[in-house]
């Protein structure tokens, strides 16, 4: 009896551990895929990937003057050509030391520091600010930005009858009848219904015989004749 016994409690103990052995192991269960292939896939995916920030090369840094603010033109301005008498703000953005105001001499140029003389007779102000920009990058600044802009339009002159002749300043939108305005008005023996107005361009000098409604340009000259009766 305790023999038969002894056998029973073996072969119960065989299928108990063969039971185990067959288990499958929580790595496999329960995926599609299966072993321990799958586990380590899904432990890298879980993974959060290291970030690498780019390695920094040579920085090229332009001049401040590309970032400046840019002027705007009036109108006028866009089509005015230059000559002597004319007053011009320049501005080099993030150079003090050129930014200033500028006089067109007798020579029709202006003169800079750093460049010198730069030739603004017969040029619109935005052309002249590309000449003086060519110029700085010539060896002075790397990417200069420059605006120029009339400070003071050159004079127009004024003679004959009027109470006041002679060289006064320029008001855009002007008549020969305000410039007579300004000069103090015609004078007793004035002719009031024509003046004569001589204005000198790149194309030559021209004179005529006009109505006192006629617009005036700067550096015009104005003559008011005197009547006969």
């Amino acid at each position: 009896m305790s023999g038969f016994r002894a056998i029973a409690i073996c072969l119960l103990s065989a299928v108990v551990l063969s039971g185990c052995m067959h288990r499958p192991g929580p790595v496999a269960s329960g995926h599609p895929q299966g072993g321990a292939i799958a586990a380590l896939r899904n432990s890298f995916a879980s993974t959060a990937r290291p970030h690498y920030a780019p390695v920094p090369g040579p920085r090229v840094i332009p001049a401040r003057a590309a970032y400046g603010p840019r002027m705007t033109v009036p109108a006028y301005d866009s089509d005015y050509r230059l000559d002597a008498g004319d007053k011009l703000r320049v501005v080099v953005y993030g150079q003090e030391g050129l930014t200033n105001s500028y006089a067109v001499g007798a020579s029709g140029a202006i003169t800079m520091p750093l460049i010198g003389s730069v030739q603004a007779r017969g040029l619109t102000p935005a052309q002249l600010a590309s000449r003086v920009a060519d110029r700085l990058r010539n060896g002075y600044i790397r990417e200069p930005y420059v605006a120029a802009e009339i400070e003071a339009y050159r004079p127009f002159f004024i003679l004959g009858e009027v109470a006041a002749p002679g060289q006064y300043p320029y008001v855009p939108n002007m008549t020969a009848e305000s410039a007579v305005a300004i000069a103090g008005g015609f004078s007793p023996r004035a002719k009031r219904d024509s003046v004569t107005l001589t204005h000198t361009s790149s194309a030559g000098t021209m004179r005529a015989v006009v109505p006192p409604a006629t617009p005036i340009n700067p550096g015009d000259t104005i003559v008011v004749g005197e009547r006969w009766f």
